[in-house]
C-alpha cells in the first residue's frame, strides 16, 4: 500500500511511494470454481490468499490484515453479511473495504450490503475486467485514504509541536515577568511557589462541591495556579522609595502602593491583545492582579467588589496571599505561626474572605502548613 510521509531533511512532502511488497486481497467464497478463478485473475497484480468457508476468512484476516476483502454473500453456516459484521467489529479489520460477491439479482441484497458499509458489489458470474477495475479502484481509493490520515496525523503533530512552542514561550516570558516584580519587591521566589500551590490546593478542593464544580474544571485550575504568581506583577510600576520602604507606609504612601492592582491588570490587559485576546491564563491573570485585595464584605480595593462579583480566581489568591504573609517575615514583623494564622483568616471568613474557602482552607490546613515549612525562605 502507499504510505506518505514527509522529507526529514527537507521537512518537505514527498510524493506518494509504492510500497514494493504487492496488496493482499482475500477472497473468501465457498465454491472452489470461483475461488480458482479470482485466484488466477488477481495473483498477476495482487497477493491473494484464499478461504472457503466464513471462519476461515475470519481466521486469515485476523492473522494478517489484508487491503481489500472481496466476500460471497451466499455461504453455508456463516453467511457473508455476518463475516462482514464480524470484520467491522474488530478493531484491527473495521477500516478494510469489502466487495461483496453475489449471484442475486435483486436491489434488496445490494441495497442492505451497502447500508451495512460495504464499498462496492460485483455480480455473479464475474467478469474480470469489470473485477480487476474494481479491485483496482478501491485499492486507489484505500491508498489515498491512507495519505490523507498519514498526512492529518503529521499535521496535527506539527500542529501540537507549535502550540507547544508557543505555550513554551508564552511560560518563559511570565517567568521573566514574575522575576522583574520578584528583584523589586521584599517577596522572593519561594512566596511565588507557595502560593501558587496553596491556589491550586483551595481549587482542587473545592472543585468537587457544588458551587464551582462545573467552572473549575482540571485545566481551569492549572490556569489559574498558573496565572496566580503575576498576583503582585503591578509592583514594578510602584517607586522604589515606597516599594521598599523597610517600615509601614503613611496612607498617602498606601494609598500610592494600592494602585499596582490597577496597574498589575492594565500590563496584563496589553500583553493578553497582543497575543489575540483568547489567552485564558492572561485573563484569569488580569482577575487575579486587580481583585486579589477585594474583600467578601465590599471593603476591599480598587473596585469595592463584593461576594461573588469578585472573580473566583481572585478570591482564590486572596486567601493564599495572606496566610503567606502572616507566615512570612517582613522588616517590620516577625512570621506568625500558622496556628496564628489559622485564626485571623477564620476571623476574617464571611467578611474579608470567601467562606466556602475558608472551610476549603481549614480542611487542607495541614497541607499548608507542610507547604510553609517545605518552601520556607532561606
Amino acid at each position: 500500500m502507499r504510505r506518505w510521509t514527509p522529507s526529514r531533511a527537507t521537512d518537505k512532502v514527498e510524493v506518494l511511494t509504492v510500497s514494493e511488497e504487492r496488496a493482499n486481497v482475500l477472497v473468501i467464497d465457498d465454491t472452489p470454481g470461483n475461488l480458482s478463478l479470482l485466484n488466477q485473475l488477481l495473483r498477476t497484480h495482487y497477493r491473494v490468499k484464499l478461504a472457503n468457508s466464513g471462519a476461515k476468512g475470519l481466521e486469515l484476516a485476523a492473522l494478517s490484515p489484508p487491503d481489500l476483502v472481496l466476500l460471497d454473500i451466499m455461504m453455508p453456516e456463516m453467511d457473508g453479511y455476518e463475516v462482514f459484521r464480524r470484520l467491522k467489529a474488530d478493531p484491527a479489520t473495521s477500516r478494510i473495504p469489502i466487495i461483496f460477491l453475489t449471484a442475486k439479482s435483486g436491489n434488496d441484497d445490494e441495497e442492505k450490503g451497502l447500508a451495512m458499509g460495504a464499498v462496492d458489489f460485483i455480480h455473479k458470474p464475474i467478469a474480470p475486467s469489470v473485477v480487476l477495475a474494481r479491485v483496482r479502484t478501491h485499492l486507489q481509493i484505500r491508498n489515498w485514504q491512507i495519505f490523507l490520515e498519514d498526512k492529518s496525523a503529521w499535521l496535527q503533530k506539527e500542529v501540537e509541536l507549535r502550540v507547544s512552542e508557543v505555550f513554551r514561550l508564552q511560560e518563559a516570558t511570565i517567568r521573566v515577568m514574575v522575576s522583574l516584580a520578584e528583584f523589586r519587591d521584599e517577596c522572593t521566589g519561594n512566596h511565588i511557589r507557595r502560593t501558587q500551590d496553596y491556589v491550586r490546593l483551595l481549587a482542587k478542593h473545592i472543585s468537587g462541591q457544588p458551587r464551582d464544580r462545573a467552572f473549575l474544571l482540571a485545566e481551569q485550575i492549572d490556569r489559574i495556579a498558573k496565572a496566580a504568581p503575576l498576583h503582585d506583577i503591578g509592583k514594578i510600576a510602584i517607586p522604589d522609595h515606597i516599594l521598599l520602604k523597610p517600615g509601614r507606609h503613611t496612607p498617602e504612601e498606601f494609598e500610592i502602593m494600592k494602585t499596582h492592582s490597577a496597574k498589575g491588570e492594565s500590563m496584563l490587559q496589553r500583553s493578553l491583545r497582543e497575543m489575540g485576546g483568547e489567552n485564558e491564563m492572561l485573563m484569569f491573570a488580569c482577575q487575579i492582579a486587580r481583585s486579589h485585595h477585594e474583600r467578601w464584605d465590599g471593603s476591599g480595593y480598587p473596585d469595592g467588589l463584593a461576594g461573588e462579583a469578585i472573580p473566583l480566581a481572585a478570591r482564590l489568591m486572596a486567601v493564599a496571599d495572606v496566610y503567606d504573609a502572616l507566615r512570612s517575615r517582613r522588616p517590620y514583623k516577625e512570621p506568625f505561626t500558622h496556628q496564628d494564622a489559622v485564626r485571623l483568616l477564620v476571623d476574617g471568613r464571611g467578611s474579608h474572605f470567601d467562606p466556602v474557602l475558608i472551610d476549603a482552607f481549614l480542611a487542607q490546613e495541614k497541607v499548608f502548613a507542610e507547604i510553609a515549612i517545605k518552601l520556607a525562605d532561606e
